[in-house]
């Protein structure tokens, strides 16, 4: 069986990469898992200074699983929340890991795809790549996410994003400060190379973690009860007849009758 997750260390980068190309890397409970305990070895080697979260084949990551959709239908609340909040232990273990973490997006982020996106420090991406949190097209709440993305880019652009739906482009997505850069695709691997190089030859990673904590010592009290309510938000939801209407949809590829 094959590593879903593989991990590497190269002068003094850390690159985790999601290695699901046949399923577009979408998030499943296993991946999930592995991304957090890759993140976690990670941050314990004192040889790496910054973290590459990349991905194999065409697509960064198309958001959740569509065997684990199937599954959901049949979830108790209890086991709903439990799903949900394994999502946000791997989102804010992202979020508030000391080191820095960079994006390389080669391909489309959709939904839960997008969020990884939105709890990493930077994010490159290739011009192609679309963005969007979709989960309001199916049925979903983009509940564990909202909380980041309100942190990054503000209220007024956050609703937009989410109660529409759109996919939007990697220069729209950089114009809102979703992603840092958006560089060709022949040029994605030197961009990221030099971007970290330069960090961890002008900076110090003290200065760096120190800088990332206390970042998210702001509002922090504020961000954890309004997680612990989205996970919340999130496990209702999925009891509710409009995501199984879009759950069902979405499997046989069809359009929701709203």
């Amino acid at each position: 069986m094959k590593d879903i997750v593989l991990s590497r260390i190269e002068d003094r980068v850390g690159y985790i990469k999601m290695n699901r190309p046949e399923k577009r890397n979408a998030l499943s409970p296993i991946l999930i898992s592995s991304l957090h305990q890759a993140f976690v070895e990670m941050n314990q080697k004192e040889e790496v200074k910054v973290i590459v979260l990349e991905a194999e084949g065409k697509a960064f990551c198309a958001g959740a699983d569509l065997a684990y959709l199937q599954e959901m239908e049949s979830f108790s609340y209890a086991k709903n929340l439990e799903d949900s909040n394994h999502l946000k232990e791997l989102f804010t273990l992202i979020y508030n890991l000391p080191k820095v973490v960079i994006a390389k997006i080669q391909g489309h982020a959709l939904a839960g795809g997008c969020g990884l996106v939105t709890v990493c420090d930077f994010a490159f991406s290739v011009p192609n790549a679309l963005f969007g949190y979709t989960e309001v097209r199916i049925g979903f709440v983009p509940a564990m996410v909202s909380v980041f993305l309100v942190e990054q880019i503000g209220m007024a652009k956050t609703q937009e994003l989410l109660l529409s739906g759109e996919l939007i482009s990697a220069a729209k997505a950089a114009e809102l400060g979703l992603i840092t850069e958006v560089c060709h695709d022949e040029f994605l691997d030197k961009t990221v190379k030099d971007f970290t190089k330069k960090l961890i030859s002008q900076n110090s990673g003290f200065s760096m973690a120190a800088t990332k904590s206390l970042l998210r010592s702001l509002n922090r009290d504020k961000r954890e009860k309004t997680l612990i309510e989205a996970c919340e938000a999130n496990a209702k939801a999925r009891s509710h007849g409009d995501f199984v209407k879009g759950i069902s949809s979405f499997l046989k590829k069809s359009n929701p009758d709203w």
